[in-house]
């Protein structure tokens, strides 16, 4: 028979290896829990389309309304609402000089501009017939050019402020009809005054 101060010690061992088996086995599942968890796939996102702010919106709704009342007809888009003024209304062929018979047709829509915050671009376009004259080398350059006399005309003759306005070209880059029809082309070539819609930023 073994002696007691023996089997005492042999006993308080064996508890303490039951008690380091009893960590090491949480350690394990506290391990496997957080590899699984590293594994799972998160939950997709979807994205929710940003909604037009109903104040804009029924500021451009009220300006359409005042330039139908005008005899403009705007087309409301998703950037905004939309005056597209063809070439023949506002300039000589090849030129940048707006006509005077296009200034009452300016002043009816600065008339409109000034009642409204929103801010405003001019986007120059042109068909595809190539130009160069001593002015200009491209079309780009000619519809930039009618961007920037329309710019000069609201905000130096018609009190339209310069940090509301900002212009563009796209050449003949964005056609609106068929550059093969005589009709196309000169839908082509037009400036649009662009009433931005400030909640859908472009």
């Amino acid at each position: 028979m073994k002696r007691n101060y023996l089997q005492n010690r042999t006993n308080e061992r064996d508890r303490w290896m039951v008690s380091y088996a009893d960590v090491l086995t949480i350690l394990l599942i506290f391990f496997m829990v957080g590899a699984a968890r590293s594994l799972e796939t998160p939950p997709a996102r979807v994205a929710v389309p940003a909604q037009p702010s109903p104040v804009r919106r029924t500021s451009l709704i009220r300006a359409q309304e005042q330039f139908r009342s005008r005899g403009i007809e705007p087309k409301l888009e998703a950037r905004g609402l939309v005056i597209s003024l063809p070439q023949v209304i506002l300039f000589t062929s090849g030129e940048d000089a707006v006509s005077k018979e296009a200034l009452p047709t300016i002043a009816q829509i600065a008339g409109v501009l000034r009642d409204i915050p929103n801010d405003v671009r001019l986007v120059g376009h042109a068909d595809t017939v190539p130009i160069h004259n001593r002015r200009f080398d491209s079309n780009w350059q000619l519809s930039m050019a009618r961007s920037q006399k329309i710019l000069e005309l609201l905000s130096g003759s018609y009190g339209i402020a310069e940090s509301r306005l900002s212009i563009a070209s796209y050449g003949p880059y964005r056609p609106a009809g068929p550059n093969d029809t005589y009709d196309g082309r000169a839908s082509n070539r037009r400036v649009e005054i662009v009433i931005l819609d400030e909640s859908n930023p472009e």
